[in-house]
């Protein structure tokens, strides 16, 4: 099974790229985030006749996050648990077969944090410990899952051109990497980290010329829970997408499981 995920940056803006990928990359499951679209809006027809369910937790402008599938899933859920006052779109998750047993794929877009002097960051770090309780539930219950998406945190030195520019931002502030460590103590695998110890980058700027210089961060993650560590084969990034006409500033990532 081919599990991806991307940040798109906007389905309306990736109207000819989002499909052009999926046909080009055939995963079986690929999470979207920043769909930026309410429910209604979202163009499902459009990925619906390339073979996929759709699914979305969508909010007008902002955020938003989908699931499209080629295998049929259950139990979807919106919403990070934890905060019932919290009525931003980041989070939606679903029960997929993987072989004889069923899987959660979970799509996540966790909050950018910046400026670190606003609520911004609170919220922030608050989110991550929504994530850290939902981590633990799920492995408390013995459900397996993959935690995809953009993380917005820059977890070590390698995965930053640059550390220094990074240097206070909410991307790579000790307080984001406290609790994305957290996250993996957990027993959670970084997919890409389990195959490769090069420099790998997921998201290049628009602005500065970021992708011609190739100054990229890796803020895009599939973590896996312990029982699907060992159905790993393969990940990687489709990083020559950001080359296409009308790009994302974010690549698609990706995993082969062995059912």
């Amino acid at each position: 099974m081919k599990i991806a995920t991307w940040n798109i940056n906007g389905i309306k803006a990736r109207l000819a790229v989002a499909p052009a990928w999926l046909k080009e990359a055939e995963p079986d499951i690929a999470v979207f985030q920043e769909i930026k679209s309410i429910d209604e809006n979202f163009p499902r027809e459009v990925f619906e006749e390339l073979g996929y369910e759709v699914h979305t937790h969508g909010q007008k402008g902002f955020n938003g996050v989908a699931i499209l599938s080629k295998v049929p899933l259950e139990d979807v859920e919106r919403g990070l648990p934890g905060d019932p006052s919290d009525e931003q779109a980041r989070f939606i998750s679903a029960l997929a077969p993987l072989g004889d047993r069923m899987i959660r794929i979970a799509c996540l877009y966790l909050p950018n944090g910046n400026p670190v002097d606003t609520e911004k960051f609170p919220y922030k770090l608050a989110w991550m410990e929504r994530l850290i309780d939902w981590a633990k539930e799920k492995l408390e219950t013995e459900e397996d899952f993959i935690l995809a998406g953009d993380y917005n945190v820059i977890a070590q030195p390698i995965d930053c051109y640059d550390p220094a520019v990074w240097e206070g931002d909410a991307l790579c502030r000790p307080e984001s990497r406290d609790a994305f460590y957290r996250l993996c103590n957990l027993g959670l695998t970084d997919a890409l980290r389990a195959t490769s110890d090069e420099q790998v980058f997921t998201f290049w700027d628009y602005q500065a010329g970021a992708w011609p210089k190739n100054n990229g961060i890796r803020i895009d993650h599939l973590m896996m829970s312990p029982g699907i560590t060992d159905s790993l084969l393969e990940c990687q990034v489709d990083k020559h997408v950001r080359a296409w006409e009308k790009p994302s500033d974010h690549v698609p990532i990706w995993i082969k499981l062995k059912s």
